[in-house]
């Protein structure tokens, strides 16, 4: 049957979005902004669509105006993309409870719920014997709570024989690297603590702090799960390792598989590292029924040891990545946002983990006009040149014209494109990467000089999966 779907979103994960929509033979409705007009999702709506396809609105995240345009196109489905409404059970659960009831395209609105709380998830884990980072399990609102769960933290660090110990103060309602501080003196940290209950409440509304044992020199591992809308199936697409990251802990490189313990020598079992988070994640996703695309996040130490960290109920940036190496019964070109829209109209998956199989190694690229040297501050201006050879290794998503100059929009997530490079194992796919990047130009003008972060990810490419 076919649906009508709203995406509501913007960017190259609107532009995925659509094409996953074409291929499904479902139609959809693109929304924009005033500073969105020149973006290459405006054009490939229109393209694909027509103008009919093409909502202007005031703003993304005014749910009653991407509800009332819903209602005027006819749609049928949301499609949340990722950021905005994509994990906000609240949308979530008035999508599906409106007068005019429509499909929410991702996790029900009470998994959103439960998984969307970091310490709930970690509560979660601990009762189903996944291993977490020691630290509070519930939302800390007391401030000599905090303290002497702090204090703890740190002497338990000291008794491991850590030299410079420290903690992680978070708010328990964010994501993405946001609302994070360390706190490396005892002494700091009431003062710590009270900016991010502060910077919780402001943002999120909920003054929920989690405190947490920081991990040092850790690996950052993610698991792709996609699980049928009954909540009954549930099956991974394989592990990504996202340890290459900014000074404020916003990725810049992901690599699938997280490790590569055929190619590379750790200090510990690698391949039973990736068994057992991948494990975690789909026993966790079994037990609270679990019904569409998701990503379980991990960290893990060097000697091998892993901690969930959190749960993401969306569609992720770097899906890509993971479907570049995947195969559903021998075949090329996993989607897995078709996979997630599929899922969520409540079609059978018509597949096991035993057909799904996996080859070579993938490498994804965030470009961004950046500046890595001054803490990665972004870089305001116009892009008047943004150019590549194309390979048949070699997938780009990108929002950006390559028709004319494009003044970056400085209202939304910096990414300008995802290169996603293939190789037959980590070898080639470095070779290829560094191949790309060299013939990559990105190139434009701005007040106080144009960056980018393409040395950046030329100079990491070098060390990918060493750890």
């Amino acid at each position: 049957m076919t649906q009508r779907i709203l995406i509501a979103n913007r960017g190259e994960i609107a532009i995925r979005i659509m094409k996953a929509c074409r291929k499904l033979g479902h139609e959809f409705v693109v929304l924009y902004t005033d500073a969105d007009a020149e973006s290459g999702h405006v054009d490939l709506a229109r393209e694909l669509g027509g103008p009919r396809s093409l909502y202007r609105i005031q703003s993304y995240l005014d749910a009653n105006e991407v509800l009332s345009v819903a209602d005027v196109a006819e749609a049928t489905a949301v499609h949340p993309g990722y950021g905005f409404f994509a994990e906000d059970f609240r949308f979530a659960r008035r999508v599906v409870r409106r007068d005019s009831p429509l499909t929410f395209i991702g996790p029900s609105w009470w998994v959103i719920r439960d998984l969307g709380d970091k310490i709930n998830t970690k509560r979660i884990a601990r009762s189903l014997g996944v291993p977490t980072i020691p630290g509070s399990d519930r939302p800390i609102y007391s401030e000599m709570e905090a303290e002497e769960i702090a204090r703890n933290l740190f002497a338990f660090q000291r008794d491991q024989g850590l030299v410079n110990s420290c903690v992680l103060v978070k708010a328990s309602a964010g994501g993405g690297g946001m609302g994070i501080e360390e706190v490396e003196d005892p002494d700091q940290f009431r003062s710590t603590y009270r900016r991010i209950r502060n910077y919780a409440k402001r943002n999120f509304n909920d003054e929920g702090v989690l405190i947490e044992q920081r991990i040092f020199d850790f690996n950052h591992l993610e698991v792709q799960v996609l699980s049928e809308r009954g909540g009954e199936r549930h099956v991974h697409f394989g592990t990504r390792n996202c340890s290459v990251q900014s000074t404020g802990m916003q990725k810049r490189i992901e690599v699938a598989p997280g490790f590569v313990p055929d190619e590379l020598g750790y200090a510990f079992n690698a391949a039973k590292v990736l068994e057992d988070i991948t494990n975690h994640s789909l026993t966790m996703a079994a037990d609270v029924g679990y019904d569409s695309v998701g990503t379980w996040e991990w960290i893990v130490t060097p000697r091998g040891e892993p901690f969930l960290m959190e749960v993401n109920t969306r569609i992720q940036v770097e899906n890509g990545v993971s479907a570049a190496i995947a195969r559903i019964g021998g075949h090329d070109g996993t989607d897995l946002i078709a996979e997630q829209i599929r899922m969520a109209f409540g079609d059978g998956m018509g597949y096991a983990q035993d057909d799904i199989t996996f080859d070579g190694v993938g490498i994804e690229y965030r470009i961004i006009a950046e500046n890595p040297a001054q803490r990665f501050a972004p870089c305001s201006g116009t892009i008047t040149r943004f150019s590549w050879t194309d390979q048949p290794w070699l997938t780009m998503h990108t929002q950006i014209p390559q028709d004319r100059e494009y003044e970056i929009p400085m209202e939304y997530d910096p990414n300008l494109a995802l290169a996603i490079i293939h190789g037959a194992d980590l070898r080639e796919a470095k070779e290829r990467g560094t191949a790309f990047l060299d013939s990559l130009v990105l190139e434009g003008r701005a007040a106080s000089g144009f960056n980018t972060n393409i040395d950046f990810l030329r100079e990491k490419t070098a060390s990918l999966l060493e750890f």
